[in-house]
C-alpha cells in the first residue's frame, strides 16, 4: 500500500467546501497578500457576468444550483498532523475570505440574509479565529468583520493590501446585486464557485507543484504566440530577424511596467482599434470580440485575418513595424501620465486615481489616437477622452453609483467603436453630447457627505477643488500634493465641526442628525495630519485663527482671507461664487459652503472645456 505521504490528492470543491470551518495557514515564503485594485475588479467583475448571465429576478432560490458554475482557481496545500499550508492560491482565498465579509456586512440587516459565519471565522473552547488565519492580519480582519475602521499606519504590506482591497470591494461592488438578487448571489457563491484543490502530505511535494504551475518560462503567453502567428506569415528571413528585434526591444519597454504588462498593452490595443462586437448581458449569451480579446487574444487575431485587414506579407510586415510599434509608444505616454501628474493631461491621472478600470480607459484612450497624428493632436484626445471620463466617474460617485466593469462595459466598449480614429473636433462634439446626456450630474451634491465607503472619492473630491481655486488665483498649487502619503504629514480629510454633540444641542435633538451634517462635505476640508491632532478637538471659534494659516479652500472661513488677498479677491468677484466668511458654522452656514463646493465642482466640470481643449484642431 502506497505511504499516504507520497500520495497526492486533487479534486474540485466549491467555496462552501473549502472554507467550512476548515484552518489554514500561510507559508513563510510566500507570506505576503499583493493583489491591487485591478485584481478585486477583474475578480468581480467576473463573478458579476457569470452570475447575472444566469439569474432572472423571476427565479425561485433554489433554481441557484441549476446556474452555470465558475472556474476560480487552483489551490495548492500541505497537509501535516492535520494543519494545512496553503502553498499556492492565498491571494485568491484572501480575496474571497474579504469579499465573504463584505457580503456578510451588507446583508446584516436582512431577513433573508445567508449565514457566512462558519466560512470567515470558526470558534473553539469559546476561541474566534479565521479559517485563513495569520497572527499579524488577525486584528485588521476583526476590524473589518465588525464594520470598524482600522489604521494601517506601520503595519506589514499584507494587513495594508487588505484594508485597502476591502475597501475596493465596497466601492465596486455592483449596485444591482445588493437588493433582490443578493441572496441568489451569494447562494451560488459559495457553491457553485470552485477551485481545484491539490493537496499535497509533503513540503517537497507541494513546492515541486507550485514551481511546475508558476514557472513561466515552459508557457508561451498570449503576446509570444501572438509574435509567432505573425512571423510565421512573413516570407523572408531577413524580415522575421527585423521584426522579431522590434517586437521584442518593445515587450521589454512595456515589461519595465510590470512583467505582465504586454498582455495588458495587447488587450486595450486591439480593443481600441479592432473589436467590432461585445457580447449582451441575457442568459446564456456567447462572447464576442472585446470578451475574446480578453482571454485568448492570440487566437482572436487568428481567426479575425479580414477585420484586421491582413492578407498579405506586407501587411503583416505593417501590423508590427507601423502599428504595433507606435501604439506600443502611445501605450507607454498613457502610462506616463496616469502615473506622473502632467500638465494639460491631469485628468488622465485622475481617472487612474479614482480607480476606473484599466481595461476600460485605455481602449478608449488608444481608440481615437491615428498614425498620422502629431503629437499636439494626440495630447487633445488624450485630453478629450480622459476629462469625459473624469466627469463620469465624478458624477457618479456624488449620486452614490459605482462605475464597476461590469456596470458600464457595454456602454464604454460601444463608445471605444463611436469615437475610434476620430478627429479632434469630432471627438470633442461625441463626447460633450455624451457627458450632456448623463443620467447623473451634481444635482446629487446636496446630499453629498463622508461615509465609511467613500472616504477615497470625498478626499480626491476636496483636493480638486482645493487644487482648482488656488491654481485661478495664481496659487502654485498641485493636486498630488494633497493626495499622496508619501510625506511626513499627509493631507487628511477632517471635519470643522469636532464630535461633540453636546456643543450643537441648540440645533440638534438627534445625534444622528447632528452626525449628518457634520459629514456633509461642506463641513470638511483637507488639512495636513497634525493640524487635527493639534486643534481637531477645539470649538469652530477657537479653531478659525488657525485655519487663515492652512490652504485656500480653509482661509476662505475666516474674515482675514477678505482683506489681504487680492488674488482671491479678484478670482471671487469674476466667478461670481459665493465665498464668505463664516466667524460661526451652524446648519446655514455647513448648507452655504455645501451650495459653494458644488458650485466650484460646476465650475471645474463645466462641458464647454471640450470646446476649449479641442481649441482650434481639426
Amino acid at each position: 500500500m502506497t505511504p499516504k505521504i507520497n500520495k497526492i490528492h486533487a479534486d474540485d470543491k466549491t467555496v462552501r467546501e473549502v472554507l467550512d470551518n476548515v484552518k489554514y495557514i500561510i507559508d513563510f515564503f510566500q507570506r505576503e497578500y499583493r493583489w491591487g485594485r485591478k485584481h478585486i475588479e477583474q475578480l468581480l467583475d467576473d463573478l458579476t457576468t457569470k452570475f447575472l448571465a444566469n439569474y432572472k429576478e423571476t427565479h425561485d432560490r433554489k433554481e441557484v444550483q441549476n446556474y452555470e458554475r465558475y472556474f476560480l482557481g487552483p489551490i495548492v496545500l500541505s497537509e501535516k498532523m492535520g494543519e494545512r499550508s496553503v502553498i499556492d492560491g492565498q491571494q485568491r482565498l484572501t480575496s474571497i475570505t474579504l469579499l465573504l465579509i463584505y457580503l456578510n456586512n451588507l446583508q446584516k440587516s436582512r431577513k433573508d440574509k445567508v449565514l457566512l459565519n462558519y466560512l470567515i471565522f470558526s470558534e473553539k473552547f469559546g476561541v474566534k479565529s479565521f479559517n485563513l488565519q495569520v497572527e499579524d492580519r488577525k486584528e485588521c480582519m476583526e476590524a473589518l468583520y465588525n464594520g470598524k475602521e482600522y489604521d494601517v499606519s506601520e503595519k506589514s504590506e499584507s494587513v495594508k493590501n487588505i484594508a485597502e482591497r476591502y475597501k475596493n470591494i465596497q466601492e465596486l461592488f455592483p449596485n444591482e446585486l445588493k437588493e433582490q438578487a443578493l441572496p441568489y448571489f451569494i447562494d451560488w457563491l459559495i457553491d457553485d464557485v470552485i477551485f481545484v484543490e491539490i493537496i499535497t502530505y509533503s513540503d517537497e511535494d507541494a513546492y515541486i507543484i507550485f514551481e511546475t504551475m508558476n514557472d513561466r518560462g515552459l508557457n508561451l503567453t498570449s503576446t509570444e504566440m501572438l509574435k509567432g502567428y505573425i512571423l510565421s506569415n512573413i516570407k523572408e528571413i531577413e524580415q522575421k530577424y527585423r521584426l522579431n528585434d522590434l517586437w521584442r526591444e518593445r515587450i521589454l519597454e512595456l515589461n519595465k511596467i510590470h512583467k505582465d504588462e504586454d498582455l495588458e498593452f495587447s488587450k486595450a490595443w486591439l480593443r481600441a482599434k479592432y473589436a467590432e462586437t461585445i457580447r449582451p448581458g441575457r442568459k446564456g449569451a456567447a462572447n464576442e470580440d472585446f470578451e475574446k480579446i480578453g482571454t485568448r487574444f492570440h487566437s482572436w487575431v487568428r481567426d479575425n485575418e479580414d477585420k484586421i485587414k491582413l492578407r498579405t506579407n506586407q501587411d503583416f510586415l505593417d501590423f508590427v513595424i507601423k502599428y504595433f510599434d507606435f501604439f506600443v509608444k502611445i501605450y507607454l505616454k498613457i502610462n506616463k501620465a496616469r502615473t506622473d501628474l502632467q500638465k494639460d493631461l491631469e485628468s488622465t491621472y485622475y481617472i487612474n486615481e479614482r480607480g476606473l478600470a484599466t481595461s476600460i480607459y485605455l481602449p478608449l484612450l488608444m481608440s481615437p489616437i491615428k498614425l498620422e497624428d502629431d503629437e499636439k493632436t494626440i495630447n487633445k484626445k488624450f485630453a478629450l477622452v480622459s476629462k469625459f471620463l473624469e466627469i463620469f466617474v465624478v458624477f457618479r460617485s456624488v449620486n452614490y453609483r459605482n462605475y464597476a466593469h461590469s456596470s458600464i462595459r457595454y456602454t464604454m466598449y460601444s463608445l471605444v467603436k463611436e469615437i475610434r480614429g476620430k478627429g479632434v473636433k469630432e471627438l470633442a462634439r461625441i463626447l460633450k453630447k455624451k457627458a450632456s446626456s448623463f443620467e447623473e450630474n451634481l444635482s446629487g451634491f446636496k446630499d453629498l457627505r463622508l461615509h465609511g465607503q467613500n472616504k477615497r472619492f470625498i478626499r480626491f473630491l476636496l483636493a480638486r477643488i482645493t487644487t482648482h481655486i488656488e491654481n485661478k488665483c495664481g496659487i502654485d498649487s498641485n493636486f498630488r500634493g494633497y493626495t499622496t502619503k508619501d510625506v511626513k504629514e499627509p493631507f487628511q480629510v477632517e471635519h470643522i465641526w469636532s464630535d461633540n454633540f453636546e456643543e450643537h444641542r441648540d440645533e440638534f435633538d438627534q445625534r444622528d442628525e447632528f452626525e449628518e451634517y457634520r459629514n456633509k462635505i461642506g463641513a470638511l476640508l483637507l488639512l495636513p495630519k497634525g493640524f487635527n491632532q493639534s486643534f481637531g478637538a477645539l470649538s469652530y471659534r477657537e479653531k478659525l485663527t488657525h485655519y487663515f494659516g492652512q490652504n485656500l479652500l480653509a482661509k476662505t472661513l475666516s474674515p482675514q482671507c477678505y482683506e489681504r488677498s487680492p488674488g482671491f479677491l479678484k478670482y471671487k468677484e469674476k466667478s461670481e461664487l459665493l465665498f464668505k466668511p463664516h466667524e460661526q458654522f451652524k446648519k446655514q452656514d455647513i448648507e452655504e459652503r455645501q451650495m459653494l463646493y458644488q458650485k466650484i465642482c460646476e465650475e471645474i466640470y463645466d462641458l464647454k472645456v471640450f470646446d476649449e481643449i479641442a481649441g482650434d484642431i481639426k
